[in-house]
C-alpha cells in the first residue's frame, strides 16, 4: 500500500492527543481536512483505526497494532533526521512533515538500480515524474543526493544512508498490516531467511516446512548468497534473518547475535580417497593435499587456516575456493582433492557410498552457528513462531 505520510502523521497525532482539535492544531491542519486523511486512511485500510465519541477519539485494538508500527516506522525518518540536521529541531521537523512516500521510493530505487531509466520501469512511473520526486526530495534535504555519473547516477552517502532508512520504514508499514490481518486471524505474513553457503543443511528446511505447516497461508522466502550480499539486505530489511557462522559485530551496525550451536567441521574426501577411512594425519600429508577451501574472510576459511598454522605450517595458497556446497561436492566426486565440511551436510553421500568424513579428529575446526537479526526487528507473530521453531528443532536434535 501507498501510504500518505501525512495521513499517517495525522493518526498518530490523534492517538497521542485523542481529539481532532488537539491533533489539527499540532500538524498545522484544518479538523475538516485532517477527518479527511484518517478517513482516507482506514479505507486503505480497510479497518477502523478509532472509535469516535463525544469525548474524543480512541484507538481501535487493530488501530493500536497498526499505529505503533507506523510510530516504529517514522522512528526510522526521525533518525535520518538527526543525522541530516543535527540539532536543528525545526529543520528535522520541517523534514518529517514534508518527505513523501513517492519520493522515499522513487530514492530506493533509484540508489539500487544506479538509473532513473530502471528506476522509472520498476515503479511505473515517467522518468520526468521521478525527477521532480528526487528534486522534491533533496530540498527538503537541503543537499544533492544523486549525481549523473558515465554509468548511470551516483548516490551521495547521504543518500545510501536515507535509502536504508527509508527501506525500514516500509517494512515496519508492511509489517503493521501484517499485524491487523494477524489480528482478524489471517496469517499470511512474509518470512524472508538469509540461508549463508555452507551453514548445516537441515535447520533452513527443516525450519521453514514445520512454519508452512503452522501457516500454510505466509509467504516464506529462502535467499541463498555470499555472507557480505545478505547483510546489507539484513540491514535493509529486504532480510528478516540470517541463519549461519556467526560473525564479529561493531557496535554501529544495529545487529545482534543469537548462538545456537558449534558446528564441528571434517576433512570430507570421496569414497575411495586414500585418507577416507584414516585416524589421523602426518604433516608432510597434510602439505601433499590438494585442497577445495572455503572463500576468504568467512570462519570456515579461518579454522581451515588454524589447521596448518597450529602445526607450525603455512596455509595453502594453490586452493580451488568455493562456498558452493553443489560444486564442492562435484570436485571432490572427481578429483583427489579434500574439504573442510560439517559431517551432516554429506551424509546423504556418504550413505550412498560417494564421499566419506574422514574419522580423524581435527581439534578447534568449529564454527559458532547462529542466527543475526537486526536490534530494531520487532517480528510479528508469524515471524517471532519461526525463531521458537528454529530453537525448539536444535533443542530436540
Amino acid at each position: 500500500m501507498n501510504f500518505n505520510t501525512r495521513h499517517l502523521m495525522c493518526a498518530l497525532k490523534i492517538t497521542e492527543f485523542g481529539t481532532l482539535s488537539q491533533a489539527a492544531q499540532q500538524i498545522c491542519l484544518s479538523q475538516s481536512a485532517l477527518t479527511q486523511g484518517i478517513n482516507k486512511l482506514e479505507t486503505e485500510l480497510g479497518h477502523v483505526l478509532f472509535d469516535r465519541s463525544h469525548s474524543g477519539m480512541q484507538t481501535t485494538e487493530v488501530g493500536e497494532r497498526f499505529l505503533t508500527r507506523v510510530s516504529r516506522a517514522f522512528e526510522q525518518l526521525q533518525e535520518f533526521s538527526s543525522i541530516l540536521f543535527g540539532q536543528d529541531k525545526a529543520k528535522r521537523s520541517t523534514f518529517i512533515r514534508s518527505v513523501s512516500t513517492r519520493q522515499l521510493r522513487a530514492l530506493i530505487h533509484i540508489v539500487e538500480l544506479q538509473s532513473y531509466t530502471g528506476a522509472a520501469v520498476r515503479l511505473g512511473l515517467s522518468q520526468p515524474t521521478l525527477h521532480r520526486s528526487i528534486k522534491d526530495l533533496e530540498h527538503v534535504c537541503e543537499q544533492r543526493l544523486l549525481q549523473r555519473s558515465p554509468t548511470g547516477v551516483e548516490p551521495s552517502w547521504r543518500a545510501k544512508q536515507l535509502r536504508r532508512y527509508a527501506s525500514l520504514f516500509f517494512v515496519e508499514l508492511q509489517q503493521g498490516v501484517e499485524e491487523i490481518n494477524e489480528t482478524m486471524g489471517q496469517m499470511d505474513g512474509s518470512l524472508r531467511v538469509g540461508s549463508l553457503p555452507l551453514a548445516r543443511t537441515d535447520i533452513v528446511p527443516l525450519s521453514v516446512l514445520q512454519l508452512n505447516s503452522e501457516f500454510p497461508d505466509a509467504r516464506i522466502s529462502i535467499i541463498d548468497g555470499p555472507y557480505s550480499e545478505q547483510f546489507n539486505s539484513l540491514l535493509h530489511g529486504q532480510l528478516d534473518v540470517i541463519i549461519g557462522a556467526l560473525r564479529p559485530l561493531q557496535a554501529q551496525q544495529d545487529m545482534r547475535q543469537i548462538h545456537l550451536f558449534d558446528d564441528q567441521l571434517s576433512i570430507v574426501v570421496k569414497a575411495d580417497h586414500p585418507l577416507a577411512n584414516r585416524q589421523s594425519i602426518s604433516t608432510a600429508e597434510l602439505q601433499q593435499l590438494d585442497w577445495v577451501a572455503p572463500a576468504k574472510s568467512t570462519p570456515a576459511r579461518h579454522v581451515f587456516s588454524q589447521i596448518f598454522t597450529g602445526r607450525g605450517l603455512s596455509p595453502p595458497s594453490h586452493v580451488i575456493e568455493c562456498s558452493s556446497l553443489v560444486a564442492v561436492r562435484g570436485i571432490l566426486l572427481n578429483s583427489e582433492r579434500a574439504a573442510l565440511l560439517p559431517a551432516r551436510q554429506v551424509e546423504v553421500e556418504v550413505r550412498a557410498g560417494l564421499l566419506a568424513v574422514c574419522p580423524m579428529i581435527l581439534p578447534g575446526t568449529h564454527r559458532e552457528i547462529g542466527l543475526t537479526l537486526r536490534k530494531s526487528w520487532h517480528p510479528t507473530q508469524m515471524q517471532s513462531r519461526y525463531l521458537d521453531i528454529v530453537k525448539q528443532l536444535l533443542a530436540h536434535a
